[in-house]
């Protein structure tokens, strides 16, 4: 039976048989150094292009579209105010400013003065409470980052970029024109191309195929986009939605697919991003170019991004078969574990980021909320015992109870379902639920015939690029290990969320011969009881924490140190700090023990080592 697959002219099933079109005539905007890509093109020289229109060849050239000296095309959607003072900011400083219609975040720096939106288009942050640092503003919530000077996105989370609002300077005061939408959307969605007509291309053979639909495989395809590629893209996906914004699936938990599309379904329509949903690659061809699908389909390749993300870990006691035993991978199980925990008892068995997310999230719903976990303290591992220890604490004075060092040995059903969850402790618990978070294992195991290198467990290894050993064969996100620059080009796993999303710009960059390595400091958050831990660099390894403030208060800092360096810090409650040592590690600056032992920050502005 064909799977369901989604492109802008709806077109249907998957079939070898050619597809007949209405006639479309698309502009495209296309750098001259994308014209000399002729690899990367089918048709060959960009100018003029053959589109098989109904079975009937025609011509068409493409357009150049000049750049508009006057961004406000409609009058009557512009506004202009004054500010302030020039002698109001000094530079360095930041400044929420009001237009009446709307707020502008207004920026000096080296003399100069820039405004753009003030929220993170990511989840809404107020930027003025953010970084500014050589050019640019760091979110202070997840870490984003925006050119101060085009608004353009520069480091992840998030896909759109800041609109860039005309500053003027007149009788010593400073003044904003904007267009009242730009106040009011707060995002811009930086966009440089469309697509060329598809209808001469074969169903089964595409330019770029990206096997994943995550953040890594959304941001490759609208990199390509934005640098004005213009051939066939197709994305592939096992899950049956449109990519989505999956740290919410634990966050929170209720919400609808169409409620964290990370874009509308017209998005896709509007720059001919085509996407197969509920399609599994099984295996991959790399002499010939071709992936071959678990259903027997076969699509030809020239460029490949594999970003297949990971695989939860599965019970194996006995009676893991029972119902309603949750992996959470999709909306639906996320809002299935919901309605079956209301008022029920809820049994999470993993201390992980999503356990512990997950069991915030059901207290005050579920009757009870229980945590199995092998560790003595959640987190250990990744934030340190005395962290975690805070942690637990919190989770406790919130009715949830923990048992640790131990596991699962049996789960227990009635009439089929799900009634009783035996620890090899003795102890015995009512669970209607559980839910699993015990890890995962990169899905790739489709790869292991395929020549393509993967390490002992299972993660492809790429460079610098993205690149793996196969010429034209790239992978990012989860299921890969690369160089990671801050901790001298070790090989690492960041399975993280802003990584998945630089990890997908680079792939795409170097799909374009770009040459882009990448160099971003890891950044990452959990939400807990309305409360985040923000948490930069790589700590694997770390060998001593210091903490500056209090963690009874759950308002700290914590340095991950390696012998005498800083290699990550986590906080709640300390913001932007994370932000702050997130911008000095990219600076390629060290920090030193020594420096926060001392409680002396004069590090952050550069005076330190």
């Amino acid at each position: 039976m064909p799977s369901p697959h989604f492109s802008c002219q709806e077109r249907g099933a998957c079939s070898s048989r050619p597809r007949l079109f209405i006639e479309v005539k698309i502009e495209v905007v296309i750098p001259e150094k994308e014209r000399s890509k002729e690899e990367m093109s089918p048709n060959g020289k960009a100018s003029p292009l053959v589109y098989k229109v109904n079975g009937t060849a025609r011509h068409y050239h493409l357009e150049e579209h000049p750049i508009a000296s006057n961004p406000y095309h409609n009058p009557k959607d512009v506004v202009e105010a004054s500010v302030c003072h020039v002698k109001d900011l000094e530079n360095g400083q930041m400044r929420e400013v009001d237009l009446g219609c709307g707020k502008a975040l207004l920026i000096k720096e080296n003399g100069e003065f820039y405004a753009m939106g003030h929220k993170c288009p990511h989840y809404g942050a107020p930027l003025v409470k953010g970084v500014l640092s050589k050019g640019r503003v760091r979110c202070p919530w997840h870490g984003a980052c925006f050119n101060i000077s085009t608004g353009d996105i520069e480091d992840f989370p998030g896909l759109d970029s800041l609109p860039r609002f005309q500053v003027k300077i007149e009788k010593e005061k400073v003044y904003i024109r904007a267009s009242k939408q730009a106040l009011q959307t707060q995002r811009r969605t930086k966009m440089m191309a469309k697509c060329i007509s598809l209808s001469n291309y074969n169903l089964s053979s595409t330019n770029v195929l990206i096997v994943g639909a995550g953040a890594a495989g959304l941001v490759c395809a609208e990199t390509l986009r934005q640098e004005g590629f213009s051939d066939r893209i197709v994305m592939c996906t096992m899950d049956r939605h449109l990519p989505y914004d999956r740290p919410k699936l634990s966050k929170s938990m209720d919400s609808h697919p169409e409620q964290i599309a990370l874009r509308p379904k017209e998005f896709f329509c509007t720059y001919d991003i085509e996407v197969l949903t509920e399609m599994q690659v099984a295996a991959v061809d790399i002499k010939n170019k071709i992936a071959v699908f678990k259903d027997g389909f076969k699509m030809e390749y020239n460029k490949l991004l594999i970003a297949t993300g990971n695989t939860p870990k599965a019970l194996s006691c006995k009676g893991k078969e029972v119902e309603n035993v949750f992996n959470i991978r999709t909306p639906e199980d996320a809002n299935r574990v919901v309605k079956l925990a209301t008022s029920k008892n809820v049994v999470i068995v993993g201390a992980s980021f999503l356990g512990m997310e997950v069991a915030a999230y059901l207290t005050e719903r579920a009757h009870s909320v229980s945590v199995v976990e092998l560790e003595e303290v959640p987190f250990k591992k990744f934030f340190g015992e005395r962290v975690g220890r805070a942690v637990m604490k919190m989770f406790e004075n919130n009715r949830v109870k923990f048992y640790m060092q131990t596991e699962v040995s049996e789960l227990r059903e009635q009439e089929g379902k799900l009634k009783e969850v035996v620890l090899k402790s003795g102890k015995v618990l009512r669970a209607d639920v559980c839910v699993v978070g015990i890890g995962a294992v990169p899905a790739t195991g489709f790869l292991k015939q395929s020549g393509i290198n993967i390490d002992s467990k299972g993660f492809i290894i790429v460079n610098k690029m993205m690149q793996t050993n196969i010429p034209g064969v790239f992978a990012a996100g989860d299921a890969v290990t690369f160089p990671l620059a801050l901790r001298n080009n070790k090989k690492v796993n960041v399975p993280h969320w802003q990584m998945a999303h630089m990890h997908g710009r680079i792939a795409a960059l170097n799909m374009l011969a770009h040459g882009m390595e990448i160099s971003t400091v890891p950044y990452l958050w959990t939400a807990m009881f309305g409360k985040s831990i923000r948490y930069a660099g790589h700590g694997e390894g770390f060998d001593d924490v210091v903490i500056q403030g209090d963690l009874d208060e759950l308002k700290f800092v914590a340095f991950y140190t390696k012998s005498d360096e800083v290699v990550a810090v986590a906080s709640m409650n300390y913001d932007p700090i994370v932000s702050k040592v997130a911008e000095v590690l990219a600076a390629g600056r060290t920090i030193r023990k020594r420096d926060v032992e001392t409680g002396d920050m004069s590090w952050l502005t550069g005076k330190g080592s």
